[in-house]
């Protein structure tokens, strides 16, 4: 049965996780000047904190305070001998690849260890489909409804492919059509991507942010959609319960295998 499908039945149980003792998470995300962004993600890892029953601190490459140096020194403080750091990043792109390893670079006091990032998950895709039954649509609506995946956008090829698997993620899911859509770069844009899927006849054309948190580019994704003519926009991934335990089995997995 699709993730989808299973999603719309049955709410997602809480299945609280213990982790390792000693053990710390930070999670680190890129930061933004607008402050629905770190509202958001704090609510993340408040969730987050719960589920795992682990001291969780959430730092910012950048805009946004605290750094990764103050986070890991709090964590150190609190007699963490052990922090995993579990990138908010839906791909590995430039601040997975170079920003973040450069901030991580030195020695620090205790044993750091850095997980991949979100992206390539089926909780993902969940996450995204309640997002957009959240925005009214239903189960039913699948089969005439055409979904445009929209991210921020990046130069790296195989960032957008990641993109490009999750549009093809709710096809399989039942979706009538998806395609991805950047709403930075060079590539086909949100709102040509609802005008792409009205011209393959399309009755119901929805823009699905996929985005962790609001802020200036999920404003213009929101802006395209509009002025495209989107009949559903649907919220970023947020503090989505399928996001909360992707991070914690990011986060504990790497240390409990």
């Amino acid at each position: 049965m699709p993730v989808g499908r299973m999603l719309a039945t049955h709410a997602m149980p809480v299945v609280r996780t213990v982790g390792p003792a000693g053990t710390a998470l930070l999670l680190v995300a890129h930061g933004s000047r607008d402050p629905r962004h770190s509202a958001t993600l704090c609510t993340l890892a408040d969730g987050v904190r719960s589920l795992a029953r682990l001291r969780t601190e959430i730092a910012f490459l950048e805009f946004d305070r605290p750094g990764i140096a103050d986070a890991l020194g709090d964590s150190v403080a609190a007699g963490a001998d052990r922090v995993v750091v579990v990138p908010l990043l839906l791909s590995r792109a430039y601040h997975a690849m170079t920003d973040l390893p450069a901030a991580l670079a030195g020695d620090w006091p205790v044993l750091v260890r850095r997980t991949e990032v979100l992206g390539g998950s089926p909780l993902l895709v969940a996450a995204l489909e309640r997002r957009l039954f959240e925005a009214g649509l239903g189960p039913a609506d699948r089969e005439s409804t055409g979904v445009a995946v929209a991210a921020t956008g990046s130069r790296d090829a195989d960032a957008r492919a990641s993109v490009a698997a999750v549009a093809g993620a709710l096809r399989r899911a039942g979706w009538r059509d998806a395609l991805p859509a950047y709403v930075t770069g060079p590539q086909q844009r949100p709102g040509d991507a609802v005008r792409e899927l009205r011209a393959r006849g399309l009755r119901r054309v929805a823009v699905a942010p996929y985005v962790l948190a609001p802020g200036l580019l999920p404003d213009r994704i929101a802006a395209e959609a509009a002025a495209a003519g989107a009949d559903v926009l649907s919220a970023p991934l947020g503090a989505a319960p399928e996001l909360v335990r992707l991070v914690v089995e990011r986060g504990v997995g790497a240390v409990t295998g």
